[in-house]
Formats: structure tokens, C-alpha cells, sequence
């Protein structure tokens, strides 16, 4: 945050104390009503993502009130709502299931153990101030993964949907299994399903302020219940417990966590990059700051209360997050005002859940699914880089064939790849000066630019490393070689910010090479830092002090005078102090 630097310690580990005391009073009504607004929305999808992470709906309810307490007093984002999410959910039960089976005590409990060691991670990376982390996940590879997400998540909820059983596997396995299975529908849990769906998605398109997951809920419920819960043919939630949950210990088997540990990690990945969006995303609307080390760290007790009582993970969600934006919240006060209403739903309205159909609960999570789908991004993708698109469809197939986790590994290792092998082959560039200006530019790109006999302009376009300097130089004896009669180099180095000893080794090879040939060596727009390592690898004392220059334009006349080119100099008038890249 832009004003944490003159913030207390007490206000630094809790932002609440920072803004708490310029709140206003006619804001009041306003979080309420957005409380209210979360409330209705929070409350069926708790319920209905559970079905996501495959626990028991009640344990949606556990989750909400906890995280909604630990964010509003330990988060900077005074709009942000944290809870249950899909994306991550999904990761919980894949990770889950891969030590314990669906629908046993064991399963619920090490979900809830994977949240303690999700808020653990949390922590930690804030504390490391490893806020960073998040941009290892580029924006494409984040939508191609969401977009995988959508379709495996909408497979996994059509049984629930249809009345018939699932099964594990990839989304063709699942596929597979319903169109084998369609002979065995249940026309009830079909209607259901299909009306609450329609439901859902006309008010969501016709009245959108209308919180359509809780009054498709309570019909359901009403019209389910009426006719006889179960005896309809349509399954329903049961029995759900009153009360507030009991605190659970974690499972600190060695064995156990070292499993959960990949799943718990990708998570944090996954669900910080997606929560520091919704963050940055109210940020820009009500113009306040965000510290992304303290957004780890508010998701550190958020998780971890809400798996000690008997919750699953959350994260920070852009979805509810605009919800309470759309309804007015102005603070954090709309989430404690939810909270406090999901916590008196815990206590006193379980009992009217006893009818939930199961299909409705899966047409509020394909409704969900279906908001998040964006294929004009995809589209936009394309046009703008190939490159991406494919990374996106790798992520997409490698979801719908490998497994979620797979997936998003995919993008992040091709990215990272991309990123090297980028970083690695710095575009160099020969430099003509722009006629009537002193602005250099790459002559390819500019053939009006206008070079000088003898003197070569050479921009190196990246950093000086081990991996790149190979590439660098071989670029730059190319361009030695091209142009006859090359006198003189002028290293433009306005690119250059970093400097290791292999690269400061052979550029000093590189400037050797060029004197045993009779080329002179000169540098221009060197950053401070850069000279130093220049200095002390002793390229400085082999081309000497005097053929540093602050401005390539400077390089360009000392040649000139050196040449005795005088009259080219009065050819070519300047137009300006500040030079151009």
C-alpha cells in the first residue's frame, strides 16, 4: 500500500486498524444491504461448491463464516470477499481423492487439513514477502486454465444433474460415462436440473440483481418439498446439522502431508494469482492501495481457521467480490455483516435445507461455470499471438486428458521455457539516426534512418548473462561483418541492466577480438551498476574512460571528429536534447 510505509506496527498486521478509523457513517446502510446481497449468494454456492470439492454441503457453511472474520480484519483490500471457489476446489478434490475416497470421514477430514496447510503456505510465502509468485502464471495460461476448468467441472456435475452416478477420471472418461449411461436417466432429477438451470440463467441475464443461486435454491426446495423430498425420485441433501462446528485437529501425518503438499502448493499458486486479481480489480474502482505480501498473509488465517472448523479452502473471488461492489459495499463491513448472517443460517436455517435437490445444487455450479466461460478472449488470443493461443489450448487438452494439475503445469513450464529462450536470444539491432532528430532506431525497421561510414551502431537489446551473451556476440561479430570498412563500434547499452561475470568475461574477449581487427570500441548509455561490473572486469581500462558517453549521440560525434567528418555533422541538424531508444 502506498501510505503502509507510515502506518504503525499494530496497523501493519492489521490493515482493519488503518482504515477503520476514518469510517464514515452514512457508509453503514450501504454494507449492509451488501452484506445482505453476499449473504443470498454465499450461502447456496457454499453449499452447492462443496458438491465441487466433493464434501458434505454443511461443510460450505463451516467455511464461510471463518474466512469472511480472518480477511476483514487481516486483508488491505476493503472490497475483496473470500471463499469457496471452483477452480481451486476442483485442485482440493483431485488432491484429496488421491489419498482418501469420496464420501468417507477420512476424505472430509484431510480436506480440511489440506485448507490448515494451504493458510500454513500462505503464510509463510508472506512473511518471505513472495508476493511475486503470481506472475509466474501469465494471463493466457490463467484463462486457458479456467476455461479447461469450466468444461471438467460441467462433465463432473451433469450425473448430480441427470440422476445418475459418477465416476473418476479424465473429462472423456466422465464424457464417456454419461453418454453410456443417458438410457438411465431419472426424469425427475432431469426436470429439476433443467428447470433450475433455465432458472438461473434467464435471471441472471434478465434481472441480474436478482441473487439467482438463492431463489432458485429456496424454490426448489419448496417445490421438492411439497412433493415428498425424495419420494419425488429426485435425491435431496438430507438431515443437515444445527449448530457451529467443533474444532478439528489436522492430520499431521508425515506421510499424508508430503501428498497433499503438491496439491496444497498449486493451490496457493492458482488461488493467490486469482485472488490478487479480484483485489487489484475493486482496487482500480474505489481507488485504494493493496499490499500483495499482506493479501498472503490474510489468506493465511482464512484458511486456516475455516479447516480447523471443519471447512475447505478459500481464496479471494472476483465473482462475489462484484457482487458485494454491485450492491454497494464500501468496507470490509459488508463482510463481517454476511458473516454474521451465515453464522445466525448455522444456528437457526439448516433444518429448511433438508430438501435441497441434489440437481439444483449442480445447476447453480453449471450456472457458475457457464459466467466464467470467455471464448471472445480466446478469440482476442489468436489475433494477438499465436504463440499464446497454442500455449492456451495446451492447458485446455492438457486439463481435459491429463488432470487439472497437469494442465496449468503445462502453461506455467512452457511459459517459463518461452521466458528463458527469450531471455536468452536479446534482439540486437544496427542503429541509423532518424533524420533531423537524435533519436536511434533499428535500420530494419527504419530504412530512412541514416548511418555513418565507418561507424558501427550496435543496440544490444537485453541483459548480459551467461545464457545470452553467446547470442549477443555472435549477433554483434555478424554485424561487424557485414557493412565493409567498419572502423569503429558504438555499444548502445540502454537496454542493458544486468551483468554477470560470464558475460562481463566475454564482452571483455569480444572488445579484444575487435582491436586485434583495428576497430575501436566505444559505449553508450551505460546505467551505473553496469559500468561498475564493466570496471571491475576490466573492460573499462581496455577501452579506456573516454569512450564511455552518456549519449550515443556524443559517440556519434567523437567518431566524427576522430574521422575528420566534420561536414557530415553540419548534414544532419538535431532536433531535440532527449534521445530516442
Amino acid at each position: 500500500m502506498a501510505n503502509s510505509i507510515h502506518a504503525s506496527v499494530p496497523q501493519r498486521l492489521l490493515p482493519m486498524l488503518e482504515w477503520i478509523p476514518g469510517y464514515r457513517r452514512e457508509w453503514l446502510m450501504p454494507d449492509a444491504l451488501a452484506g445482505i446481497a453476499l449473504w443470498a449468494v454465499m450461502v447456496p454456492e457454499g453449499m452447492a461448491y462443496a458438491g465441487i470439492v466433493g464434501v458434505p454441503p454443511i461443510m460450505g457453511l463451516y467455511t464461510i463464516v471463518p474466512a469472511l472474520l480472518a480477511y476483514a480484519f487481516f486483508g488491505t483490500s476493503r472490497q475483496l470477499v473470500v471463499g469457496p471457489d471452483t477452480a481451486t476446489g476442483l485442485i482440493s478434490a483431485l488432491t484429496i481423492g488421491a489419498v482418501a475416497a469420496h464420501g468417507t470421514v477420512e476424505f472430509n477430514s484431510l480436506t480440511s487439513t489440506l485448507a490448515v496447510m494451504i493458510g500454513i503456505l500462505f503464510l509463510l510465502f508472506g512473511i518471505a514477502r513472495m508476493g511475486w509468485v503470481a506472475r509466474f502464471i501469465p494471463t493466457p495460461v490463467m484463462r486457458g486454465f479456467i476455461e479447461g476448468l469450466v468444461y471438467v467441472t460441467i462433465i463432473g456435475q451433469i450425473p448430480h444433474l441427470i440422476g445418475i452416478g459418477g465416476v473418476p477420471g479424465n473429462f472423456f472418461a466422465k464424457l464417456e460415462h454419461v453418454l453410456q449411461h443417458l438410457p438411465d436417466i431419472s426424469a425427475a432429477a432431469t426436470l429439476t436440473g433443467a428447470l433450475c438451470l433455465a432458472a438461473m440463467l434467464g435471471l441472471r441475464h434478465f434481472v441480474p440483481s436478482v441473487p439467482a443461486a438463492l431463489v432458485v435454491m429456496c424454490a426448489a426446495i419448496v417445490v421438492i418439498g411439497s412433493l415428498g423430498g425424495e419420494a419425488s425420485g429426485v435425491r435431496v441433501a438430507g438431515h443437515i446439522p444445527s449448530g457451529l462446528p467443533s474444532l478439528i485437529a489436522p492430520n499431521l501425518d508425515p506421510a499424508i502431508l508430503r501428498e497433499l503438499l503438491p496439491g496444497a502448493l498449486a493451490i496457493v499458486l492458482v488461488g493467490y494469482a486469482e485472488a490478487l486479481g479480484a483485489a487489484k480489480a475493486a482496487a482500480l474502482q474505489d481507488g485504494s492501495d493493496i499490499d500483495p505480501n499482506q493479501e498472503l498473509i490474510a489468506h493465511g488465517p482464512a484458511n486456516i481457521l475455516t479447516g480447523l472448523f471443519g471447512g475447505f479452502l478459500v481464496v479471494g473471488s472476483l465473482s462475489k467480490t462484484s457482487v458485494a461492489m454491485a450492491a454497494g459495499a464500501r468496507s470490509q463491513i459488508a463482510n463481517l455483516v454476511a458473516a454474521i448472517l451465515c453464522f445466525l443460517t448455522l444456528l437457526l436455517l439448516t433444518p429448511l435445507f433438508r430438501n435441497m435437490p441434489e440437481p439444483a445444487l449442480a445447476a447453480i455450479v453449471i450456472a457458475a461455470m457457464l459466467h466464467l466461460t470467455k471464448p471472445s478472449y480466446l478469440r482476442s488470443v489468436l489475433a494477438r499471438s499465436r504463440w499464446s493461443f497454442t500455449v492456451m489450448l495446451i492447458v485446455i487438452l492438457g486439463e481435459l486428458t491429463l488432470g487439472v494439475l497437469q494442465g496449468i503445469g503445462l502453461g506455467v513450464v512452457l511459459s517459463l521455457a518461452r521466458l528463458v529462450y527469450l531471455a536468452s536470444r536479446p534482439k540486437g539491432a544496427v542503429l541509423g539516426q532518424l533524420p533531423g532528430t537524435e533519436a536511434y532506431r533499428d535500420v530494419q525497421i527504419h530504412p530512412e534512418a541514416m548511418t555513418f561510414p565507418g561507424l558501427l551502431i550496435w543496440r544490444i537489446g537485453g541483459d548480459l548473462f551467461f545464457a545470452s551473451i553467446g547470442h549477443i556476440g555472435a549477433g554483434l561479430r555478424a554485424a561487424v561483418a557485414g557493412p565493409s570498412g567498419v572502423k569503429q563500434v558504438l555499444l548502445d547499452f540502454g537496454s542493458v541492466d544486468f551483468l554477470d561475470i560470464t558475460g562481463g568475461d566475454e564482452l571483455l574477449r569480444l572488445v579484444r577480438e575487435l582491436h586485434a581487427k583495428d576497430i575501436g570500441v566505444g559505449f553508450a548509455r551505460v546505467r551505473d551498476p553496469i559500468r561498475e561490473e564493466m570496471r571491475r572486469a576490466g573492460i573499462e581500462a581496455a577501452v579506456g574512460p573516454i569512450n564511455f558517453y552518456e549519449r550515443t549521440t556524443d559517440g556519434v560525434r567523437a567518431w566524427q571528429r576522430q574521422a575528420g567528418h566534420f561536414a557530415g555533422a553540419s548534414d544532419h541538424k538535431t532536433g531535440g536534447a532527449n534521445e530516442g531508444r
